[in-house]
């Protein structure tokens, strides 16, 4: 399904200054400018990605497949979209909008990913005005049903900036199968096994 953000995004009129142009004190000095991300932003998208997960998990990417997969969320319109954040035009923090369709509510679900603020910035309101941004919008668009993000587990301290910006933890715990890190293993299934409901 191919997803086309609606006119909003591409607006400049919603290139959103914190409090309709009014100072954000919480960089001293200075606004912060948050929108839509261009391709002009590649190179630093693909740096903060590179820094987010050696920061958090420890791992080095390989910076050619990075900047591919963000040149891919511009090239095609059903991927999602970047958000950055700016100061005096120099980008301090991102977070990637991606979408999951819900059947339940005929609505889209837009999942927060790829968040990074530069450790300069941390703590000075840079991640809140993106997320105001990415709620605005999400209301905005009419078939949005709602945020959702995930997070580690052990990180107490995005838990409680999450939280303060009123999102919940769920009743769900995630799963996944990472073909880049776990070889395919063929699994063999009695046929009771195969028949057994699963939906629990």
């Amino acid at each position: 399904m191919k997803r086309v953000p609606r006119s909003w995004l591409a607006d400049p009129r919603f290139d959103w200054q914190l409090s309709r142009g009014r100072k954000l004190n919480s960089v001293p000095g200075k606004d912060i400018q948050v929108r839509r991300a261009s391709q002009l932003n590649i190179d630093n998208i693909s740096d903060f990605n590179i820094a987010m997960a050696l920061e958090t998990e420890g791992k080095q990417l390989d910076p050619e497949t990075v900047r591919e997969g963000v040149q891919a969320v511009f090239s095609r319109n059903d991927l999602g979209f970047y958000v950055i954040a700016e100061q005096n035009a120099r980008p301090v923090g991102q977070l990637l909008i991606t979408y999951e369709w819900s059947d339940w509510r005929n609505a889209f679900f837009w999942w927060i990913q790829s968040v990074y603020v530069s450790p300069e910035y941390r703590r000075h309101g840079v991640y809140r005005a993106l997320h105001y941004y990415a709620t605005e919008g999400a209301r905005r668009e009419g078939d949005v049903c709602g945020l959702r993000l995930y997070v580690d587990k052990g990180n107490s301290i995005a838990q409680g900036v999450y939280s303060g910006l009123n999102m919940h933890p769920t009743n769900y715990d995630m799963y996944e199968i990472d073909f880049n890190t776990n070889p395919v293993v063929p699994v063999e299934l009695k046929l009771e096994e195969v028949e057994e409901d699963a939906t629990g």
